[in-house]
């Protein structure tokens, strides 16, 4: 799985609230792929919730 984000976040932190070992928010979001092992199932919650739906995931 490899989990990026587009243009558009608004820097909410609901992915970061989810799945802080993957998403960590700044000025916007970013995704540690290098952590992705074993938290795909929140990697998949946080995209779901994420409220401009910017976290695209490559299965």
């Amino acid at each position: 799985m490899y989990v990026h984000i587009v243009a558009g976040c608004i820097a909410c932190g609901a992915c970061e609230s989810i799945c802080p070992n993957v998403f960590t928010v700044y000025d916007t979001a970013e995704a540690n792929n290098e952590n992705v092992p074993g938290f795909e199932a929140e990697c998949r919650d946080a995209a779901s919730a994420c409220p401009v739906s910017v976290i695209k995931i490559e299965e």
